[in-house]
């Protein structure tokens, strides 16, 4: 199982780490701490040396009601970022997250290569055909409604089965418009109670069936720290007991704020496979 990251081809067979790297105020657990180019480029060296295959840049907060901001604050944000990690990491595998058509394309053309989408193409219409035309792997993530309203109230009548239509049918219009390199993900507190997540955490291998990779995107989430009592800070011991749950149970890509930590959890687990 591999996807084609612009010429650079990534063996999925074996897990890979994403790091996230946040440069919006208001993610929910490292906003406001990369502002400047040398604590970006720190902290990349470091989720880099540590083992990150792949690095996911965010300029839009997709916390819980998180704030809007205009599609031209996004790019402001987004496209020096880009430029700035392609030149000091010419090798970097950047993955780009948004939502936007317009952003992911002027993104790819900036050197990124990823394209991670968090409402799987329900918020902009153009998102399917600008990664067809561009070719690049793309990851449709769940989410109920949008970061404004997502955790009103979320009701599924059998969370896993709606989850394995909802992506069967956005495989099936990607595979029509001719995009091979598709990475689901389910949406780990995307409009989903914490019973909810830990559902699909649960049934996370039957997602395998899609065949295609599954990214797991966990990391000091609200279900862990809310089921422990304790803070997103003091949430990475139970990361990395969901992550291993999660490799377990099939998935291809750890989307992490703790490189080091993930790659370990790997390690582990591929002793045992």
């Amino acid at each position: 199982m591999t996807i084609n990251c612009k010429g650079t081809l990534i063996d999925l067979s074996s897990p890979k780490v994403m790091g996230i790297l946040n440069i919006t105020p208001d993610s929910f657990f490292d906003g406001g701490k990369y502002k400047n180019d040398t604590d970006i480029l720190v902290h990349v060296k470091k989720m880099l040396v540590d083992g990150a295959t792949f690095i996911d840049v965010g300029a839009y907060s997709s916390k819980p009601g998180a704030v809007k901001i205009s599609e031209d604050q996004e790019i402001k944000r987004i496209l020096p970022v880009i430029d700035l990690l392609i030149r000091e990491f010419p090798d970097i595998i950047i993955s780009v997250d948004t939502f936007r058509s317009k952003v992911a394309e002027l993104s790819i053309n900036a050197g990124a290569a990823i394209i991670n989408d968090i409402s799987g193409g329900n918020m902009d219409e153009n998102m399917f055909k600008t990664v067809a035309k561009l070719q690049v792997p793309y990851i449709i993530m769940h989410m109920l409604g949008t970061p404004q309203n997502m955790q009103k109230n979320p009701i599924y009548s059998d969370i896993t089965h709606e989850l394995i239509s909802f992506f069967s049918d956005k495989i099936f219009k990607l595979h029509q418009l001719k995009l091979n390199d598709i990475i689901i993900d389910v949406g780990f507190g995307f409009g989903k109670t914490i019973d909810h997540n830990f559902e699909l955490l649960k049934n996370l291998s039957l997602f395998k069936n899609l065949d295609t990779p599954v990214l797991v995107g966990i990391s000091r989430k609200s279900m862990l720290y809310k089921t422990l009592d304790i803070s997103a800070q003091e949430a990475l011991n139970a990361t990395t007991s969901a992550n291993t749950i999660a490799l377990l149970n099939g998935a291809n890509i750890l989307r992490v704020h703790d490189v080091k930590e993930a790659v370990e959890a790997i390690k582990i687990v591929n002793k045992t496979s």
